[in-house]
């Protein structure tokens, strides 16, 4: 069994090896400010899932600076990936995206850029300026639907339909914009056979990429109440492990591998507590891929 790693990818594509760099837009999202909810989805941190962004304070160029000697120690003069991570990157004004987008692609050793976004909030304006932007340097629009399932996306209060997703996704590949799924295996109550129906579903589409999530229940969620309050049943590292092998046959070659695992920040991790040891989660995952004849080198990225 092989897959095709972001490792490879990017080494392939830009001819060496390239590092994202998580930068902040500053913006909020839908499901924080009232306009859909003030609670955000169950799981998601207080960072909005960019807990390893640099500061917002910062303009878009002293983060990519500040960012580029946080990873100094393994690359020098390298390439890299501006990637919007925290809360909901086009969530707000187009000439404010344009200008932050603007700073970050036009940087001289950047090569691209990633944005990690809601489906729902990528209008029509929203989509004229990812289509300018793609004309000068790759695009990666990344999406977090989590789940196709709509009764989970209902429990972890993600505030939109599958439906929506499907438009989205439509949408970018109309103007040519390289689509990332995000997917959370281990969401409360979900079987492993209806993970799987997850995989299989995206990796039927018209995508570029997946981020394969392992679900992290982290301090001052409400998934941190709802886990104490009525406990639910968590992946062990080895379940984790032999999981992921099985979601990878169903990933067709030409879809990017981006993320088998990710690590939460371990201050505020409540579980599974394994996965803060990144290194030995690492180490058995490529052990384990050994052992199935899984072709390694996929890039963890955060």
């Amino acid at each position: 069994m092989h897959y095709n790693s972001l490792n490879q990818y990017l080494k392939s594509t830009f001819g060496e090896k390239v590092y994202k760099l998580s930068i902040s837009s500053g913006l909020s999202c839908p499901n924080r400010d009232g306009t859909l909810s003030h609670l955000g989805c169950t799981f998601c941190s207080e960072g909005g899932s960019g807990d390893f962004a640099t500061s917002a304070v910062l303009s878009v160029t002293e983060q990519i600076e500040q960012a580029k000697e946080r990873v100094s120690k393994k690359i020098k003069n390298g390439k890299y990936i501006a990637y919007f991570q925290s809360f909901t990157n086009t969530y707000g004004p187009v000439d404010y995206l344009e200008k932050i987008y603007m700073e970050a692609i036009q940087h001289p050793d950047i090569v691209a850029l990633s944005i990690g976004t809601r489906p729902d909030c990528l209008g029509a304006e929203v989509l004229s300026l990812l289509d300018r932007l793609n004309q000068i340097k790759p695009v990666w629009v990344e999406l977090g639907l989590q789940t196709i399932h709509e009764e989970t996306a209902q429990h972890i209060n993600r505030g939109y339909p599958l439906s929506v997703f499907e438009v989205a996704v439509a949408n970018l590949n109309s103007i040519h914009v390289d689509v990332i799924v995000h997917l959370i295996l281990g969401l409360p109550w979900e079987t492993r056979k209806e993970m799987l129906q997850s995989v299989r579903y995206v990796s039927s589409m018209k995508i570029s990429g997946i981020k394969l999530q392992l679900l992290h229940v982290l301090k001052n969620t409400p998934l941190e109440k709802e886990y104490f309050e009525n406990p639910f049943p968590m992946f062990s590292r080895e379940e984790y492990i032999d999981f992921l092998a099985e979601c990878l046959s169903y990933i067709p070659p030409h879809i990017v591998i981006h993320r088998l695992t990710g690590d939460g920040p371990k201050r505020s991790l409540i579980a599974p507590l394994w996965s803060a040891d990144k290194k030995r989660v690492l180490n058995d995952m490529n052990r384990r891929f050994d052992e199935l004849d899984v072709h390694q080198g996929c890039l963890l990225s955060r």
